[in-house]
Protein backbone atom coordinates (compact mmCIF):
# COMPACT_ATOMS: atom_id res chain seq x y z
CA UNK A 1 0.00 0.00 0.00
CA UNK A 2 1.00 3.68 0.01
CA UNK A 3 3.37 4.91 2.71
CA UNK A 4 1.82 8.39 2.88
CA UNK A 5 -1.65 6.94 3.42
CA UNK A 6 -2.56 6.76 7.11
CA UNK A 7 -5.92 4.96 6.93
CA UNK A 8 -7.91 2.42 4.96
CA UNK A 9 -11.55 1.34 4.66
CA UNK A 10 -12.80 -2.03 5.80
CA UNK A 11 -16.41 -2.34 4.63
CA UNK A 12 -19.29 -3.52 6.84
CA UNK A 13 -20.39 -6.17 4.35
CA UNK A 14 -17.06 -7.95 4.95
CA UNK A 15 -18.26 -8.81 8.45
CA UNK A 16 -19.72 -12.04 7.05
CA UNK A 17 -16.23 -13.34 6.31
CA UNK A 18 -15.09 -12.64 9.87
CA UNK A 19 -18.25 -14.20 11.34
CA UNK A 20 -17.65 -17.44 9.42
CA UNK A 21 -14.14 -17.82 10.83
CA UNK A 22 -13.33 -19.00 14.36
CA UNK A 23 -12.05 -16.17 16.57
CA UNK A 24 -8.42 -17.32 16.32
CA UNK A 25 -8.47 -17.31 12.49
CA UNK A 26 -10.39 -14.02 12.38
CA UNK A 27 -7.68 -12.48 14.56
CA UNK A 28 -4.96 -13.75 12.26
CA UNK A 29 -6.87 -12.44 9.22
CA UNK A 30 -7.17 -8.93 10.63
CA UNK A 31 -3.45 -8.97 11.55
CA UNK A 32 -2.70 -10.10 8.00
CA UNK A 33 -4.79 -7.17 6.63
CA UNK A 34 -2.92 -4.64 8.80
CA UNK A 35 0.42 -6.07 7.75
CA UNK A 36 -0.61 -5.75 4.10
CA UNK A 37 -1.74 -2.09 4.33
CA UNK A 38 1.47 -1.20 6.21
CA UNK A 39 3.61 -2.60 3.36
CA UNK A 40 5.01 -5.48 5.41
CA UNK A 41 4.22 -7.92 2.54
CA UNK A 42 2.75 -10.68 4.73
CA UNK A 43 2.91 -14.30 3.62
CA UNK A 44 0.93 -17.12 5.18
CA UNK A 45 0.66 -20.81 4.42
CA UNK A 46 -2.89 -21.05 5.80
CA UNK A 47 -5.28 -21.66 2.92
CA UNK A 48 -8.31 -20.25 4.79
CA UNK A 49 -6.54 -16.94 5.52
CA UNK A 50 -5.42 -16.64 1.89
CA UNK A 51 -8.92 -17.36 0.54
CA UNK A 52 -10.59 -14.92 2.96
CA UNK A 53 -7.95 -12.24 2.36
CA UNK A 54 -8.03 -12.25 -1.46
CA UNK A 55 -11.34 -10.30 -1.99
CA UNK A 56 -10.36 -7.87 0.76
CA UNK A 57 -6.98 -7.35 -0.91
CA UNK A 58 -8.66 -6.61 -4.27
CA UNK A 59 -10.95 -4.06 -2.61
CA UNK A 60 -8.01 -2.38 -0.87
CA UNK A 61 -6.22 -2.08 -4.22
CA UNK A 62 -9.30 -0.49 -5.86
CA UNK A 63 -9.64 1.97 -2.97
CA UNK A 64 -5.94 2.86 -3.28
CA UNK A 65 -6.33 3.57 -7.01
CA UNK A 66 -9.34 5.80 -6.31
CA UNK A 67 -7.39 7.62 -3.59
CA UNK A 68 -4.45 8.26 -5.95
CA UNK A 69 -6.84 9.56 -8.64
CA UNK A 70 -8.38 11.87 -6.03
CA UNK A 71 -4.93 13.20 -5.03
CA UNK A 72 -4.02 13.85 -8.68
CA UNK A 73 -7.31 15.67 -9.27
CA UNK A 74 -6.80 17.81 -6.17
CA UNK A 75 -3.26 18.62 -7.28
CA UNK A 76 -4.49 19.80 -10.70
CA UNK A 77 -7.25 21.86 -9.09
CA UNK A 78 -4.76 23.38 -6.65
CA UNK A 79 -2.56 24.47 -9.51
CA UNK A 80 -5.52 26.18 -11.18
CA UNK A 81 -6.73 28.03 -8.09
CA UNK A 82 -5.22 30.42 -5.64
CA UNK A 83 -4.56 34.12 -5.90
CA UNK A 84 -5.03 35.59 -9.38
CA UNK A 85 -1.89 36.52 -11.28
CA UNK A 86 -0.94 40.16 -11.70
CA UNK A 87 -2.94 41.88 -14.40
CA UNK A 88 -1.28 42.57 -17.73
CA UNK A 89 -1.15 46.11 -19.09
CA UNK A 90 -4.12 45.32 -21.34
CA UNK A 91 -6.19 44.09 -18.38
CA UNK A 92 -5.71 47.20 -16.22
CA UNK A 93 -8.97 49.08 -15.78
CA UNK A 94 -9.53 52.51 -17.23
CA UNK A 95 -8.60 55.61 -15.26
CA UNK A 96 -11.11 57.19 -12.89
CA UNK A 97 -13.01 60.13 -14.39
CA UNK A 98 -12.78 63.28 -12.28
CA UNK A 99 -16.12 64.67 -13.43
CA UNK A 100 -18.81 62.04 -13.65
CA UNK A 101 -21.36 62.21 -16.42
CA UNK A 102 -24.74 63.59 -15.56
CA UNK A 103 -27.52 61.06 -15.60
CA UNK A 104 -30.10 61.28 -18.32
CA UNK A 105 -33.30 62.71 -16.93
CA UNK A 106 -36.37 60.56 -17.30
CA UNK A 107 -39.86 61.84 -16.75
CA UNK A 108 -42.62 59.39 -16.01
CA UNK A 109 -46.21 60.31 -15.37
CA UNK A 110 -48.74 57.80 -14.16
CA UNK A 111 -52.43 58.46 -14.21
CA UNK A 112 -54.49 56.26 -11.91
CA UNK A 113 -58.18 56.54 -12.74
CA UNK A 114 -59.25 53.40 -10.93
CA UNK A 115 -62.32 53.81 -8.77
CA UNK A 116 -61.85 51.89 -5.56
CA UNK A 117 -64.58 50.53 -3.35
CA UNK A 118 -63.81 51.58 0.16
CA UNK A 119 -65.35 49.29 2.74
CA UNK A 120 -67.55 50.99 5.27
CA UNK A 121 -68.27 48.88 8.32
CA UNK A 122 -71.97 48.82 9.30
CA UNK A 123 -73.18 50.15 12.60
CA UNK A 124 -75.29 48.01 14.91
CA UNK A 125 -78.33 50.17 14.08
CA UNK A 126 -77.86 49.53 10.34
CA UNK A 127 -77.63 45.81 11.02
CA UNK A 128 -80.80 45.83 13.14
CA UNK A 129 -82.81 47.77 10.55
CA UNK A 130 -81.73 45.70 7.50
CA UNK A 131 -81.69 42.30 9.23
CA UNK A 132 -84.13 42.25 12.14
CA UNK A 133 -83.72 38.47 12.71
CA UNK A 134 -79.93 38.85 13.05
CA UNK A 135 -78.24 39.03 16.44
CA UNK A 136 -76.61 42.33 15.44
CA UNK A 137 -74.37 42.68 18.51
CA UNK A 138 -72.88 39.20 18.12
CA UNK A 139 -72.37 39.62 14.36
CA UNK A 140 -70.78 43.06 14.80
CA UNK A 141 -68.44 41.89 17.62
CA UNK A 142 -67.34 38.84 15.66
CA UNK A 143 -66.35 40.69 12.48
CA UNK A 144 -64.82 43.72 14.21
CA UNK A 145 -62.57 41.36 16.20
CA UNK A 146 -61.31 39.99 12.87
CA UNK A 147 -60.82 43.46 11.38
CA UNK A 148 -63.82 42.92 9.09
CA UNK A 149 -62.03 40.13 7.27
CA UNK A 150 -63.25 36.82 5.94
CA UNK A 151 -60.21 34.57 6.13
CA UNK A 152 -57.33 36.79 5.07
CA UNK A 153 -59.38 38.94 2.65
CA UNK A 154 -60.94 42.25 3.57
CA UNK A 155 -64.75 41.93 3.62
CA UNK A 156 -66.31 43.65 0.60
CA UNK A 157 -70.02 43.07 1.16
CA UNK A 158 -71.13 42.98 4.79
CA UNK A 159 -74.73 42.36 3.68
CA UNK A 160 -73.71 39.05 2.08
CA UNK A 161 -71.87 38.11 5.27
CA UNK A 162 -74.98 38.94 7.32
CA UNK A 163 -77.18 36.79 5.05
CA UNK A 164 -74.65 33.99 5.38
CA UNK A 165 -74.67 34.40 9.16
CA UNK A 166 -78.46 34.16 9.25
CA UNK A 167 -78.57 31.02 7.11
CA UNK A 168 -75.89 29.40 9.27
CA UNK A 169 -77.91 30.13 12.43
CA UNK A 170 -81.01 28.57 10.84
CA UNK A 171 -79.12 25.39 10.01
CA UNK A 172 -77.81 25.10 13.55
CA UNK A 173 -81.27 25.65 15.07
CA UNK A 174 -83.03 23.18 12.72
CA UNK A 175 -84.15 19.98 14.50
CA UNK A 176 -82.03 16.93 13.78
CA UNK A 177 -83.85 14.21 11.86
CA UNK A 178 -83.89 10.68 13.18
CA UNK A 179 -82.49 7.99 10.98
CA UNK A 180 -84.87 5.28 9.96
CA UNK A 181 -83.81 1.88 11.14
CA UNK A 182 -84.60 -1.50 9.64
CA UNK A 183 -86.48 -2.59 12.79
CA UNK A 184 -89.16 0.17 12.40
Amino acid sequence: MAKEKKSFILYADQQGVFNQLPDELAGRLIKHIFAYVNDEQPVTEELIINIAFEPIKQMLKRDLCRWKEYLDKQSVNGKKGGRPKKANESEITQAFLEKPKKADSVSVSVNDNVKRNIFKAPTIEELKTEFPALDANRFHDFYTSKGWKVGSQQMKDWRAAARNWLSRDKVIEAPKLKRATLND
